[in-house]
């Protein structure tokens, strides 16, 4: 199988680290286990591609304690992972991401596509 590519840099992007850092600690845990696999190029349990927003944009998930927390990150672009939006889920009926953490993650897409192309490190 061969060795795992090089550990790519995580980037927080808004306020995504501070809203994980306040998430029950089995969440942040295993969020945080799940992040660095995939910084790693492993895989992770519990991903769900998000096409609406393009290609490379994921959400990790986890039940805990009733309630439903995401992660949403971006893998295809070139200089690292960037995490874009975590939050507990609202939403109890349907699968359907709410409307406002939509918004939230295209506003941050953007921040990650454009802190991408800046010259330097990430």
């Amino acid at each position: 199988m061969g060795l795992p590519m090089a550990e790519r840099p995580l980037v927080w992007i808004g306020s995504s680290k501070e809203d994980i850092s306040e998430m029950p600690k089995p969440v942040k845990a295993s969020f945080g286990y799940r992040l660095r696999r995939i910084q790693r190029g492993l895989p992770a349990a519990d991903t769900k591609p998000l096409s609406q927003f393009g290609s490379g944009v994921h959400e990790l998930r986890e039940a805990y304690d009733r309630n439903a927390w995401r992660v949403v990150y971006v893998v295809s672009l070139k200089k690292a992972i960037y995490v874009l939006h975590a939050f507990m889920k609202k939403s109890k009926s349907g699968i359907a991401l709410p409307k406002t953490d939509a918004n939230m993650i295209r506003v941050r897409l953007k921040r990650a596509h454009d802190k991408d192309l800046e010259p330097g490190n990430g």
